[in-house]
């Protein structure tokens, strides 16, 4: 999908004018600080929202117009949107940010390139940092419409980051913009911390699979 050219024709349904509810009220009952990055940010309602709430807020949008009508959206917040890739961030995006915001990034891509984005949070996501998801799990799809939204299911969620991250909250919200009531899932994931125990225990292991450290081999920790 073209991103660039849809918002050049105006064709973004999934913009709605405003941030998303069920995110303003979890960032309004639970609130988050640090550096934070909205990626697939659009015209820059996550962002705002995040500002609002006192967050260095950074939008990153792989199609210039969508940024450009941020900037001219949100114009005391125009130096925080930037075009970028989120499968590969620019050098000071790397592990520069405490929490990622998420609504629609995901639900937008091809159940192909949900590796990617996967990749990409760990990239940007600081060990111990919130990734603070509106996930829409069950878009009310056209009969044979594949998407996007695509649809995912919550287990599919799970398996996604099942290694390396540790959820934090969990449930169905109660508040929506119309046509998504009950159709998404507030989920909040912390990217577990490697421990310095674990780290030796893999370099041990390393230095004894080429035969370093008194020994020829020895079996990966667990």
């Amino acid at each position: 999908m073209n991103w660039d050219e849809s918002y050049q024709k105006g064709e973004v349904f999934w913009d709605k004018g405003a941030p998303s509810p069920p995110l303003r009220r979890y960032l309004e009952r639970h609130p988050a600080h640090g550096r934070t990055l909205v990626p697939g940010c659009g015209r820059g309602h996550e962002v705002a929202l995040a500002a609002e709430h006192g967050l260095d807020a950074t939008g990153l949008d792989i199609a210039p117009t969508a940024i450009a009508e941020a900037r001219e959206l949100y114009p005391k917040l125009a130096g925080r949107f930037i075009v970028g890739d989120l499968f590969n961030p620019a050098a000071e995006l790397r592990g520069a940010f405490d929490v990622v915001l998420e609504h629609t990034c995901m639900s937008g891509l091809p159940p192909a390139l949900r590796a990617d984005y996967r990749r990409g949070i760990d990239l940007t996501l600081r060990p111990g940092g919130l990734l603070i998801g509106v996930w829409f799990i069950n878009p009310d799809l056209e009969p044979g419409y594949e998407g996007p939204p695509f649809p995912f299911s919550v287990a599919d969620l799970t398996a996604l980051f099942a290694d390396g991250y540790e959820i934090v909250a969990d449930y169905v919200p109660d508040v929506a913009f119309k046509g998504r009531e009950g159709r998404e899932r507030l989920r909040v994931l912390r990217r577990v911390p490697v421990s310095i125990g674990l780290i030796s225990q893999w370099a041990k292991a390393a230095m004894a699979r080429v035969g370093l450290g008194g020994l020829d081999t020895a079996p990966l920790p667990a």
